[in-house]
């Protein structure tokens, strides 16, 4: 079992990993295969099923499937070349990928939400087709959105396809017990298993700037929320915070009315900067969701702002600990609100961050295995509720308590040998059955929950 680093931690945009950037990276493939086949079409058009259906327009699935299918990709998204092809697409019906000819593709008529028939493979489904003159098939994909913008075909969903299809990794270690036998015998850490893992695959000088885009992407997140202000899209009317909370931070410091638990609340407002971005569409990593975007940048720069002895040069070492953990989150259950709920999202970002954060002060192998149990085992059951579909309430301020709880939880680990009572291992299963026997109404549909108690304008 291999997930890369630089595949766990995507750069991308909000406000969805799963309903925003796996749409689009599905629009891309079907547009990669329509170049490849020997069809001419016409024109195309899109089908969401499930939880796709339920919230996509608060996550903003219909703009991201219209864009991708218009030749736009999360990874080097341009928000203004982005508006005018929407302007475009919306007046003509029409898109123009690059590579084949322009398609007739009217959003109100070929973009279709399908409430009724949820498809078997995976809640998040959406089907892609290319059409002729007279509207008959030419080619058809379904595609699923699995979590944390990991796009999986129906075919490869059935063959139990993950993402991995390299040679074999010197530390295959497809479990939390397997991770910690490995670090005994050889003497190394979690990271530098993870890393060699990494190597096998890409030259170090590449491994080594993917980690760096990635954290310079999450710390300018980071500043670009604490800068902003203003009313978050969707109409909810959810002001920004982030950035009046850091000025009032900044001015308490030094004074003596400033409580000690106000550390909490700096840990708060960095992971709430990540996640008002995220709602208002900005570049983020997922990390390993953009649900959950917020929790381990916020740790980091916790880690960095605020502890004795930090250092940059060790953030990497951070996001390979922090990616060992979310590989076997998601290979054993899942990172998917959609599947399993905000325990598979915040949860699984939070034992990644615990894990990280254990790691870079000084904890072994086990102390970061327990870490990474404790902050999980505390979001076990966590529902994905999400008020009128959007990533906003409750999901940024669930960011900031995921990283206060992955600092405890790293603190805790630390002050004991590494020894516990409930393994890792039970802690993800755990997590994988509550998400199956979860109503669907509490998994990413706001059919439940919060999304229905609370008013939505």
């Amino acid at each position: 079992m291999f997930i890369s680093v630089l595949d766990l931690f995507k750069i991308g945009i909000g406000p969805s990993s799963s309903h925003t950037m796996g749409p689009m990276v599905a629009a891309a493939r079907f547009l990669d295969g329509l170049r490849a086949s020997p069809f001419s079409p016409h024109g195309v058009r899109a089908v969401l099923h499930g939880s796709l259906a339920f919230t996509g327009v608060g996550h903003a699935t219909d703009r991201a499937v219209i864009l991708g299918l218009a030749g736009f990709r999360p990874d080097d998204y341009d928000a203004e070349a982005a508006e005018a092809a929407l302007a475009q697409i919306r007046a003509d019906g029409r898109v123009a990928p690059e590579g084949l000819p322009s398609l007739a593709f009217a959003p109100d008529r070929d973009l279709a939400f399908d409430y009724d028939a949820p498809l078997p493979g995976h809640a998040n489904g959406l089907v892609l087709a290319a059409t002729d003159a007279q509207g008959d098939v030419l080619v058809q994909e379904t595609y699923y959105s699995v979590g944390g913008g990991f796009v999986l075909t129906e075919d490869e969903l059935a063959q139990g396809r993950d993402t991995d299809d390299g040679p074999p990794v010197p530390y295959p270690f497809k479990s939390a017990a397997e991770m910690l036998e490995m670090c005994a015998e050889t003497g190394q850490s979690v990271a530098e298993l993870k890393r060699a893992n990494e190597l096998s695959r890409r030259p170090a000088a590449d491994l080594d700037a993917g980690l760096g885009r990635i954290w310079a992407v999450m710390s300018d997140c980071i500043d670009r929320g604490l800068a902003a202000d203003g009313i978050l899209p969707g109409g909810l009317q959810v002001r920004r915070r982030a950035g009046s909370i850091h000025n009032a931070l900044l001015a308490e410091r030094g004074l003596n009315r400033a409580a000690p638990h106000a550390i909490n609340d700096w840990m708060s407002v960095y992971a709430m900067a990540v996640n008002e971005e995220n709602a208002a569409g900005g570049q983020v990593v997922t990390a390993p969701t953009n649900g959950a975007a917020g929790v381990v940048p916020a740790t980091i720069r916790y880690w960095l702002d605020h502890v004795v002895g930090a250092s940059t040069a060790r953030v990497p070492e951070f996001l390979l600990t922090a990616a060992a953990i979310g590989g076997l989150v998601k290979h054993n259950a899942s990172i998917s609100g959609a599947e399993c709920g905000c325990q598979a999202e915040v949860g699984s970002a939070s034992a990644m961050a615990a894990a990280g954060l254990c790691a870079v002060m000084g904890g072994t192998p086990a102390q970061v295995e327990n870490a990474a149990e404790i902050a999980l085992e505390h979001h076990l059951g966590m529902t994905c509720d999400p008020v009128k579909g959007l990533v906003q309430v409750p999901c940024i301020e669930r960011n900031g308590l995921g990283a206060i709880k992955a600092v405890s939880a790293a603190s805790l680990s630390l002050r004991g040998d590494g020894t516990h009572f409930v393994p890792l291992d039970a802690a993800i299963e755990t997590m994988r059955q509550t998400g199956e026997d979860m109503s669907h109404k509490y998994k990413e549909t706001a059919l439940g929950g919060l999304a229905v108690n609370v008013p939505n304008c």
